[in-house]
């Protein structure tokens, strides 16, 4: 998997993120460093650990499914991207986060947003991926979508929150077609 790969990947599971965050702009007066700061902390710490957990089980059971990991890393990112499209076109919002930037608050966003991550960090596994230039570049991808994110629900409130959870899910199913095609038809 080469660097683009990698950085699209991150884009992909970025967007939830960044629809959370278009949600905390909404709930601010004025964007400080400080939200900034505490979103993408939040959402790029979170969103580098969880694939780095997923690679690490993805490692315990590498020799056991080595013939079908292409089957595996596409079905799961498909699953992911698909429920990301899902979500986007049904148009069902969650209930909108509160104003808090606390700890009781941040901790379940980030956390929920980050466990589409942990599947891909399983895919990673299986990929021989290597992991912690990965999971820099999907920890550093979403903090800047984030803090970005943060400003956009300042200043456009919910506009993007639907189409970047589109984008997110189709990206992700592409690229879990990319590679299963290229496992099956030029390895």
């Amino acid at each position: 998997m080469n660097l683009f790969d990698l950085f699209v990947i991150a884009v992909g599971l970025s967007m939830d993120a960044f629809a959370v965050s278009v949600c905390k702009g909404l709930s601010v007066q004025k964007v400080g460093k400080r939200h900034v700061m505490t979103v993408g902390l939040y959402f790029g710490g979170f969103q580098a650990l969880m694939p780095l957990m997923g690679y690490l089980l993805g490692k315990q059971f590498e020799s056991m499914i080595t013939s079908i990991d292409h089957w595996i890393a596409f079905v799961l990112l498909a699953v992911i991207g698909g429920n990301m499209v899902r979500e986007a076109i049904s148009g069902d919002d969650e209930e909108a986060p509160d104003s808090s930037f606390g700890f009781r608050t941040m901790l379940p966003l980030a956390v929920a947003t980050s466990i589409d991550a942990l599947a891909v960090g399983v895919t990673f596994a299986f990929l021989n991926v290597s992991i912690i230039p990965a999971v820099l570049l999907i920890g550093a991808t979403t903090f800047a979508l984030s803090a970005g994110g943060l400003h956009v629900g300042n200043v456009f409130g919910t506009r993007y929150k639907s189409k970047a959870e589109l984008v997110g899910g189709i990206i992700l199913i592409c690229l879990g077609g990319k590679i299963l095609v290229e496992h099956l038809f030029f390895s």
